[in-house]
């Protein structure tokens, strides 16, 4: 096996062992809060020793943004998924983009518990806050970029700005997940309220 192999395979083992802490973190944090996490009951969960989660997370800090980003590639790659290969109108990326933050199965509704943890945190927490300050710039910049797609694809009107259109959509999203969370709401009346506000939005381009 030449050198780059085995860095090659060094480097997925070191990922997969990464992913499995997280996930066990990821499981603390849904059944107790971010209070009851320590770097031991992780490594407790995950089956490793508590040297093994420290080698690969210095401090609670570092392991808790590890796992916010973590629920957000989880997100990521459903969306890949469900687009498959081919190419996809904007506005279908655009809606399967913003359905990821209504909880219609357990694992969404266990991420946006989580996720809700690591707000209600931020609060207190500059650097945690900061985080998640620019995962939401992130998102807000796909999803100005796939509007204007839209509108250049006739799927929206030319007029719309796009990014007063992106923050409405976002925060329509966002609270519709809440609602289902708390059970205000179903998954299926949520997603149908959503695609409600797209339709009228494609509507008015034609």
């Amino acid at each position: 096996m030449s050198k780059g192999s085995r860095t090659r395979g060094l480097g997925a083992r070191h990922e997969e062992r990464r992913r499995q802490i997280a996930e066990a973190l990821l499981a603390i944090i849904d059944l107790h809060g971010l209070d009851a996490v320590s770097l031991r009951d992780v490594a407790a969960r995950a089956e490793v020793s508590l040297g093994a989660v420290q080698h690969y997370f210095r401090s609670k800090d570092e392991i808790l943004l590890f796992a916010l980003d973590y629920i957000s590639e989880r997100g990521t790659e459903r969306v890949r998924q469900s687009l498959g290969q081919g190419e996809q109108p904007p506005r279908a990326v655009l809606r399967d983009i913003l359905a990821e933050l209504v909880p219609a199965d357990d694992q969404r509704r266990a991420e946006l518990r989580i996720a809700t943890a690591f707000t209600a945190r931020s609060l207190v927490s500059p650097k945690l806050a900061d985080h998640l300050r620019a995962g939401y710039d992130s998102l807000y910049d796909v999803l100005v970029l796939l509007i204007r797609h839209a509108q250049d694809a006739g799927e929206m009107p030319a007029g719309l700005d796009p990014e007063r259109t992106a923050a409405a959509l976002f925060a329509l999203a966002e609270g519709l997940g809440m609602q289902v969370l708390i059970g205000h709401r179903d998954p299926q009346t949520a997603l149908a309220i959503l695609d409600e506000y797209l339709d009228r939005l494609s509507t008015t381009a034609s």
